[in-house]
């Protein structure tokens, strides 16, 4: 398949169909129809008006090489008036996912890269069967659940993973120490907490002054002030805490917290203003499994794990890169000569549907 017909990647265990769809969608679909427009609009310009006739393969009236989408009392509703109104409305994100796509396609022009159709037709095989569907029955949960047609989840989604892992090229090697860490995080306890986020280190300072005079008001102090908007609707309940993933500074310092424990100021490692405070409120039971039995499923999620990792980071060092100018915001970026591939944050902002989990079925 070429750079037209694009494609992505799977996950781990069936089992796991949240964590499975991770790597599924990826954020260059965040406005496809509007960048299908956008296209056209880079494509053509109108010309001299005339009498309008039907264009009979799209159903667009044509007057010269002029395109109208509508007529309103006899008055034509141009292809372009509505294609501007579109870049006014979404250009901005959609010109990023645009330039996103273009970096990659480059880079697997110079290294001679290409995706054939095959490849991406049975990495939809593969992802289907990891959900217990058949081909069609999957494209209908991505129409129904995503708004994403066919034509869409292979060009946009599936194509930039796959094109992404060959430009990574890394050999995957799963480790015993590995696979006991995995089997922690699956199997082992974790730490159920409260948390509050905020992104001010002085005015974090003031509040957990508050919150060490008044720990019961812990569930009110989130929901009024912690900036992670899931978690402070909850008053601040979050998901129980891995002992080996996420962050590291977070998962430390919650295992050492007894229950009714408050932490002191977590600054979180992922190089932004992060800082949390949590509160304990005690461990989840372990989940007793021979090891050999659940191995399998072990080391192909941390197999997915890693293939994320690497093309995070071949991501990002391609677009550190890069000169990027975009015309919509009036930025310009220029190539990085010394670059850390240590960091997937330029990632995971490039295609934040990435985190997201699977479509319910």
């Amino acid at each position: 398949m070429d750079q037209g017909n694009q494609a992505t990647t799977a996950t781990p265990a069936a089992s796991q169909p949240k964590r499975t769809f991770t790597i599924i969608i990826s954020g260059t679909v965040l406005a496809v129809l509007a960048a299908a427009i956008l296209f056209q609009v880079l494509r053509e310009r109108p010309s001299n008006p005339g009498h309008a006739a039907e264009d009979g393969e799209t159903g667009r009236a044509r007057v010269g090489q002029q395109r109208y989408l509508a007529r309103v009392n006899g008055e034509l509703v141009t292809w372009d008036e509505v294609a501007q109104e579109c870049v006014d409305r979404h250009g901005k994100d959609v010109l990023e996912n645009v330039i996103n796509r273009k970096i990659i396609q480059q880079a697997c022009t110079q290294q001679n890269i290409t995706v054939k159709e095959a490849e991406v037709n049975q990495e939809v095989l593969r992802i289907s069967k990891r959900f217990g569907l058949d081909v069609d029955g999957w494209y209908n949960l991505l129409q129904s659940e995503r708004g994403l047609t066919r034509v869409q989840y292979q060009r946009d989604v599936i194509w930039p993973i796959l094109a992404l892992k060959k430009l990574a090229n890394e050999k995957i090697v799963i480790t015993d120490q590995d696979l006991k860490k995995a089997y922690q995080n699956n199997y082992g306890e974790m730490v159920k907490a409260r948390m509050i986020m905020m992104d001010h280190p002085r005015r974090i300072v003031e509040l957990w002054e508050k919150i060490r005079k008044n720990p019961d008001d812990f569930e009110r102090f989130a929901r009024e002030y912690s900036i992670e908007p899931n978690s402070a609707a909850l008053g601040g309940a979050i998901p129980p805490i891995r002992r080996f993933s996420g962050d590291a500074n977070l998962s430390n310092a919650a295992f050492k917290l007894k229950p009714g424990e408050l932490s002191g100021i977590i600054q979180l490692g992922d190089g932004l203003n992060r800082y949390v405070i949590l509160k304990c409120e005690g461990r989840t039971k372990p989940v007793t499994h021979d090891l050999k039995s659940v191995q399998a499923d072990l080391h192909a999620t941390l197999s997915e794990e890693k293939i994320q990792n690497a093309v995070a980071r071949v991501f990002d060092k391609l677009k550190k890169q890069s000169r990027i100018d975009n015309y919509i915001t009036k930025t310009a970026s220029r190539p990085v000569k010394q670059i850390s591939t240590n960091d997937a944050n330029a990632f995971r902002k490039a295609f934040p549907q990435a985190a997201e989990g699977a479509p319910s079925k």
